[in-house]
């Protein structure tokens, strides 16, 4: 039987952004780019990590780079799955990789707390690793000549967050904190419905050119988006 592979392209986003949407169950994929650094934001189950990557490659996305940050926005299997897959390839090319997250998400990845990562839900095993940069509320990460502040968004998970981007376009990764016109489900281990509601409450008072959530497509109407959803839930 012929093997149909879902379409995957690259979908550029001002400053020097690409997303990958997610293909099969994999979180939608993030490469910000500022000099000779990157940062990923999640990396999927790892079951498409290698298309993934050769995508980068082929379009010149990697061409100089030097090192990588890889950001988890939060614990899910389908947002860290692909972790170490993504390191080693960019290890092959000789480039550096360390991981971040808040440090609720790292504790879970570094213990590999399966009933919040939720792995054996997709017939797999998550394997624990380090995460270096172990962060808080109100921390940045620098990527190149650009910092980027995390938020942190419990409500999906405890340690769910999300990382902003001000600047002339203002950017905000939102992992499943938020999407569009939708938010991420509270009654998984660790989701709270009220700490997700103060969570939007936080996000509405940065201002949004583009969010980029962890599934679906590009938020352009931040606020509006914003006032649609809380009227929802």
């Amino acid at each position: 039987m012929e093997v149909i592979y879902p379409e995957l392209f690259p979908i550029e986003i001002p400053p020097n952004t690409v997303m990958l949407k997610g293909l099969n169950w994999d979180s939608n994929i993030y490469l910000f780019r500022s000099g000779k650094e990157a940062l990923i934001v999640d990396t999927g189950t790892g079951g498409n990590t290698e298309r993934y990557f050769s995508l980068w490659l082929g379009e010149g996305y990697l061409d100089g780079l030097k090192r990588a940050v890889i950001f988890n926005t939060h614990e899910h299997f389908d947002h860290v799955g692909g972790n170490m897959a993504m390191k080693k390839l960019f290890e092959r090319l000789g480039i550096k990789v360390i991981f971040a997250s808040h440090r609720v998400t790292a504790e879970v990845i570094e213990h590999a707390k399966s009933s919040i990562i939720l792995d054996y839900t997709y017939g797999k095993k998550f394997n624990g690793h380090k995460v270096e940069l172990k962060l808080e509320d109100g921390d940045y990460i620098r990527i190149g000549k650009r910092k980027l502040l995390l938020i942190h968004t419990p409500g999906h998970t405890a340690g769910s967050s999300c990382l902003y981007l001000d600047g002339v376009v203002k950017l905000m990764f939102t992992g499943d904190t938020l999407f569009k016109e939708t938010v991420g489900r509270t009654d998984l281990p660790s989701g709270n419905h009220s700490l997700l509601r103060e969570s939007l409450n936080r996000l509405a008072e940065f201002e949004v050119d583009f969010g980029l959530p962890g599934h679906g497509w590009v938020i352009k109407d931040w606020r509006e988006n914003l006032r649609k959803v809380m009227g929802a839930i």
